[in-house]
């Protein structure tokens, strides 16, 4: 191994549906990170691994920080912080279709001490050439204002891989001289049965509105494979908070149930690379982003 091999952690930090967990995927290469419309889709910090000829980057995806309503919010924003204590970069996440505001003022005074912070301008497919100058500009003065010291400013597009590479590149800089520190040949340390509950939960919330997808979150019951076969038995419970939304998630005569098994099954034969059965079932967790008990029970624990 060449002694400059590099190896390190660097977090991926921004506001609610800012394109982390898209980034996240882009660098990979792989999809490792449930991504949709809604704000704070991820719930658990997530690594992706990058190991290349001389690093490896452990990327690690955290929930969107926000002024939290519920106490899955609040243990949300714990879990960022905890995660950003042992980091070796961290890289910010400002959307070019969307404003600075008063949340990216709050994630930048919790990064006081790390050392080597970018920012990257995300979804610049969305934004026209004025409108990217103007949001570069905008930027500069949020550093200025701010106080805080920048390596590099870049924007992307994480869908069309535009500049991600040179995104790579330059956050490679801030990892110290290293070993590898995971195996070469996985690309997350996320659980197995943790990725299917994400894909479940992925499916379940596609096409929900309002605060209907933040009620929604998914458990294993039963997990195995079939001797000799490469087939998988997955029996999974669904969870909202109230009857009504239990009403939505089956929809008529199941036919949304149905639909949202096909298309998490669709994810989950993918990602196992074999063949399953999948079995949901809804339940009705009354509250549970606001009880403790119910919070523990899910595996959001302080």
């Amino acid at each position: 191994m060449s002694e400059e091999h590099r190896a390190g952690f660097v977090a991926v930090i921004g506001r609610p549906n800012v394109g982390k967990s898209t980034l996240v995927n882009a660098l990979v290469g792989k999809k490792i990170v449930i991504t949709s419309p809604h704000p704070n889709t991820t719930r658990n910090p997530i690594r992706g691994i990058i190991s290349r000829s001389g690093f490896q980057m452990i990327l690690v995806d955290t929930p969107g920080i926000h002024k939290p309503k519920t106490l899955l919010g609040t243990r949300l924003n714990a879990m960022v912080q905890e995660n950003l204590e042992s980091v070796d970069a961290a890289l910010l996440c400002l959307p070019a279709d969307e404003a600075i505001g008063a949340g990216d003022e709050y994630i930048v005074k919790q990064l006081g001490h790390i050392r080597h912070l970018y920012i990257t301008v995300t979804k610049v497919d969305t934004a026209k050439n004025d409108d990217l100058i103007s949001k570069l500009v905008e930027i500069s003065n949020f550093v200025s204002k701010t106080g805080i010291t920048v390596q590099e400013i870049v924007p992307i597009s994480a869908k069309n891989l535009e500049q991600t590479d040179l995104l790579l590149g330059l956050l490679v800089k801030s990892l110290p001289v290293s070993p590898s520190l995971y195996p070469e040949d996985i690309d997350t340390d996320q659980a197995a049965e943790l990725h299917i509950t994400e894909l479940i939960r992925e499916a379940a919330i596609q096409d929900l509105y309002e605060e209907l997808p933040h009620s929604v979150t998914v458990t294993i019951d039963e997990m195995s494979k079939r001797e000799g076969k490469n087939f998988y038995d997955i029996h999974a419970t669904i969870h909202v908070e109230r009857d009504s939304q239990k009403s939505i998630i089956i929809g008529p005569q199941g036919s949304r149930l149905k639909d949202i098994g096909v298309r998490a099954r669709a994810g989950i034969e993918t990602f196992l690379d074999g063949k399953s059965y999948l079995g949901l079932h809804v339940k009705v967790s009354k509250e549970w982003q606001r009880d403790p008990k119910a919070l523990a029970r899910l595996g959001f624990t302080e």
